[in-house]
């Protein structure tokens, strides 16, 4: 089996040499195709207005100008084009990417090219206890669980267009209670919180930033399965129709 590991974090993030080792475990034919630099935030985006370079800093490691997106369709369309993966492993980020957070996460992201390229395709990411950690974050949780949570993925009868989504909670690994399946959550949008600070010529700038989770859902959500100490497990797929809206919008249009 070969396997094509990214992130959002960038080519140097301590969760991508995380995620490279749980991958050794099922292969020795892992290739890394990381974006250059971190691309947080980036969501699902393509680059367009400027070239992409990519530097190979070793056999089967390279390093992409550009964001996950970038880095996957490069994997695929180029570097791996006459080699191409069987499983596509995003992460291991460093926060969380629960609820909400897939439509931003790069990390998510990723995999969704991954799964519309036809590639089975798997995003991880560690939850930490707060803010301000920078490079402390602990990988504890993943590097210990993340065998566990992939043996059972890499053969599941996923259906096409469908990616998986893991999250570990912000614990020690003993700490971990164990595998959930969960559901995408939702959270309060009015967490959303603007940091704005002055620079020193006298402009404002602004940090978004997220405060405290205001409610949480049923304990059925990736939201509840970490807070309560469990690894979440959540299959997405790329069809964002309501169907149960279809009915309702052609009566409205007769």
């Amino acid at each position: 089996m070969r396997i094509l590991i990214t992130n959002d974090d960038g080519y140097h993030a301590p969760g991508l040499t995380v995620l490279e080792d749980i991958a050794a475990h099922f292969s020795d034919d892992v290739w890394v195709v990381a974006p250059a630099d971190e691309q947080s935030g980036a969501g699902h985006s393509l680059t367009l207005s400027r070239p992409i370079r990519v530097r190979k800093h070793a056999e089967k490691r390279y390093a992409v100008a550009g964001t996950p997106t970038d880095a996957v369709m490069m994997a695929l369309a180029r570097i791996m084009q006459d080699t191409p993966p069987d499983l596509i492993l995003s992460g291991v980020n460093r926060g969380a990417n629960l609820a909400e957070d897939v439509t931003y996460s790069g990390t998510v992201s990723a995999a969704m090219e991954g799964a519309l390229a036809g590639v089975r395709s798997i995003a991880l990411s560690q939850v930490y206890a707060r803010e301000g950690m920078g490079d402390a974050v602990p990988f504890e949780a993943a590097t210990v669980w993340g065998q566990r949570v992939l043996a059972p993925l890499i053969d599941a009868p996923l259906a096409p267009s469908v990616l998986i989504n893991v999250n570990f909670p912000a614990c020690t690994a003993d700490a971990v209670k164990g595998i959930r399946i969960a559901h995408q959550g939702l959270r309060d949008y009015g967490r959303l919180q603007v940091d704005t600070r002055r620079d020193p010529r006298g402009y404002d700038y602004h940090w978004f930033s997220l405060g405290p989770v205001v409610q949480t859902p049923a304990h059925a959500t990736d939201l509840e399965a970490v807070a309560d100490g469990y690894v979440s497990v959540t299959p997405l797929h790329l069809d964002l129709t309501h169907y149960e809206s279809v009915d309702m919008l052609k009566a409205a249009y007769r």
